[in-house]
């Protein structure tokens, strides 16, 4: 190993800035959220399959170049108002995702993490912090799916899955005997709007904490206080039922 022997100037990104090359033919307009190409790592106004990289701070047009042949401005680490769809005071802590470079949603499914909502500032909009190179994806290594129905019938394929429930529904369980392993519901609606039941089968116990575990009694997630991120995760392989392995926010059984 040979150490220095004389002076040696680096180049050193400026604390929450940074920069990336950007793509070819294309704009990427100050206050766009920019997406970084997974293939190539080159910057273009974000979409639905990139990495979030920052938000521009100026505009690069390189709408005539070729790709890299000029760099965008970012800011990588701070705090921003944007309109987030659906936003409310109780949504603080919340993850935000983008699905373009300016649309911004609460629901996992289909858009890129970009940071967590941190202030509410007034009706669908507030204040969220981002940090590109700390913050990480709760969902990130989960199999996403939306529910926007009042009925759900689950089976052996949605082993796995974090279901994001959007309205009020009823999700009909397998009985344990199916190869169903673990399945999770969320609330991904306002507070006070959206009510989750789990519903086992007639045989079948929901058991977890502070449950009396009762076959074929719905577990239900209070309507009165529901909010964006209540969740239950369920286990099947007990001989009696379904075990509860995680739990947000109030849940109760079926009276």
């Amino acid at each position: 190993m040979t150490t220095l022997a004389t002076n040696t100037p680096r180049d050193y990104e400026i604390g929450e800035r940074g920069s990336l090359p950007v793509i070819a033919a294309d704009i990427i307009y100050e206050g766009a959220a920019v997406g970084r190409v997974v293939g190539t790592g080159h910057a273009r106004p974000l979409t639905s399959v990139d990495v979030f990289a920052g938000f521009a701070e100026d505009k690069a047009d390189n709408s005539l170049g070729a790709a890299a042949a000029i760099n965008v401005d970012l800011i990588k680490k701070g705090a921003v108002k944007l309109a987030v769809t659906g936003a409310v005071i109780t949504d603080i802590g919340q993850p935000v995702y983008a699905t373009d470079d300016n649309t911004f949603v609460f629901l996992p499914t289909g858009g890129v993490f970009v940071g967590f909502f941190s202030r509410f500032t007034a009706s669908g909009y507030g204040i969220v912090a981002f940090d590109v190179e700390a913050y990480r994806d709760p969902y990130a290594d989960k199999v996403r799916e939306t529910l926007a129905a009042a009925t759900l019938t689950l089976d052996a394929q949605d082993t796995g899955k974090y279901i994001f429930c959007t309205v009020t529904t009823v999700i009909t369980l397998p009985a344990t005997a199916t190869a169903l392993a673990d399945v999770t519901f969320v609330c991904m609606a306002p507070f006070g709007t959206a009510q989750i039941s789990a519903d086992p089968n007639a045989a079948d116990k929901i058991m977890g904490p502070n449950l009396a575990g009762v076959d074929n009694k719905d577990l239900i997630n209070t309507l009165a206080t529901a909010k964006r991120g209540d969740r239950v995760t369920l286990t099947a392989g007990h001989a009696d039922g379904y075990v509860v392995n995680a739990l947000v926010g109030t849940w109760a059984a079926e009276g």
